[in-house]
């Protein structure tokens, strides 16, 4: 983690607490004031860590900016943060640590959907707060639970016919293999359906495969007009690697749905990020006034450290802010009152443009832009998409009419 020597300690129970420097604090006049608790739970180490190591550093950043402009109610947010090490056991452990333990106030936690939910059933033990900033397959309805990413019906909606009306009407999917990944292709079949377009074959694959030899001579015999990727993790980047050096990239591209999301283009070669087609919801080229000054933050707390910030920051850095929103609201971190306040109609003007809390489902509203990898190991944008609803989990979930609700629903397609 980027924090300095001085601004972090290892608890009693191993959590490592991170506090805003002493002169953020003493300029605030936090100083002396009881810390508010925010638990982080992430993969500093482990397979998945290139999607969090981002959000760890973005997450720090929220802190330091809401000490450094008062505090919440007159105190200031401690971070403690747990390095889960892309292991269900250490997310399980973790949160109930968090919870019981070192009692925070509120959890910013997980990166998979098999991480999401092994802690949620923790935190309606303990009755926590939760905030998932990732983006994933949709469908889960809880009160205690807000998601600060895309779902397949946001994202998917508009990149499917993106992608057929430049690429063609055949469709190759590949995707991990887990819930994100399987339901996904799900999404990705009924927008190729909706545009009159098919997929010739549908892989999934488990997070540790990285050989892709065979998988790419099965598309080459197929001749699909694009690969739809919703691969994940460190492993899978090695899809990225052996497809453009097998030369069937140069006719037969990708669209991804995840490709970009941690640190990838910045990994992979101009030529290997050149041309691969996502729809993101926060990408650095974004001209806001909010977007510059979050890059402009991260590379003054962090330099020399980000020529690229991920998707993934940003979704931290946003979760943390509309807590932060719902608290100076509720005047109050009581878990009740606070949700309250966020279901009235919370939102932030974020690096990436509006994001508003959806109350009826606890997911957020947010602007899409299609862009296409360039050879400067960015992305270029093509095409923004102003404030996309879940449209996938609003047809399932109503916490107004069922606020009880608390259960993952497959989505009927």
């Amino acid at each position: 983690m980027s924090f300095t020597r001085r601004q972090f300690i290892r608890t009693a129970t191993g959590a490592l607490a991170y506090v805003s420097s002493a002169a953020i604090l003493e300029s605030a006049g936090l100083a002396a004031a009881k810390p508010i608790k925010l638990g982080n739970i992430l993969d500093k180490t482990g397979g998945l860590n290139i999607y969090c190591l981002g959000q760890i550093d973005a997450i720090a950043l929220a802190v330091d900016e809401i000490n450094a402009a008062g505090g919440l109610l007159g105190r200031p947010v401690e971070l403690l943060f747990y390095d889960s090490q892309s292991n269900n056991q250490l997310n399980a452990q973790y949160a109930a640590q968090a919870l019981l333990q070192d009692k925070v106030d509120v959890l910013h936690a997980g990166v998979t959907s098999s991480s999401r939910e092994v802690m949620r059933p923790i935190v309606h033990r303990y009755r926590g707060l939760y905030f998932y900033n990732s983006l994933y397959e949709g469908g889960v309805c809880d009160r205690l639970f807000y998601n600060t990413g895309i779902t397949p019906g946001q994202q998917l909606q508009v990149m499917i016919p993106a992608a057929v009306k430049k690429f063609g009407k055949k469709c190759y999917i590949i995707a991990a293999d887990y819930n994100y990944g399987t339901i996904t292709a799900k999404w990705v079949q009924k927008f190729l359906r909706d545009q009159g377009a098919q997929d010739v074959a549908v892989e999934f694959f488990p997070l540790d495969v990285n050989n892709f030899s065979p998988l790419i001579a099965r598309i080459q015999q197929k001749s699909p007009n694009f690969v739809f990727s919703a691969l994940v993790g460190a492993a899978h980047m090695s899809f990225y690697r052996q497809y453009a050096a097998s030369g069937v990239k140069k006719t037969i591209p990708i669209a991804s749905g995840t490709y970009g999301l941690g640190l990838e283009n910045t990994q992979l070669s101009p030529d290997e990020n050149e041309g691969i087609l996502v729809c993101a919801s926060y990408l650095p080229a974004i001209a806001t006034p909010e977007n510059k000054a979050f890059l402009d933050g991260m590379n003054k707390k962090y330099p020399g450290k980000y020529s690229y910030v991920p998707e993934y920051a940003e979704y931290g850095y946003v979760g943390v802010k509309l807590w932060a929103e719902g608290v100076k609201k509720a005047n109050s971190v009581e878990h009740e009152k606070v949700i309250k306040a966020l279901d009235s109609g919370t939102f932030v003007h974020a690096p990436s443009g509006m994001v508003k809390l959806d109350p009826q489902t606890h997911h957020v509203v947010r602007d899409l832009h299609l862009a296409v990898g360039n050879r400067e190991q960015s992305f270029t944008v093509l095409e923004s998409f102003s404030q996309l609803q879940p449209i996938d989990t609003q047809s399932v979930c109503n916490l107004i009419k069922e606020p009880n609700t608390n259960k993952q629903f497959e989505i009927k397609l």
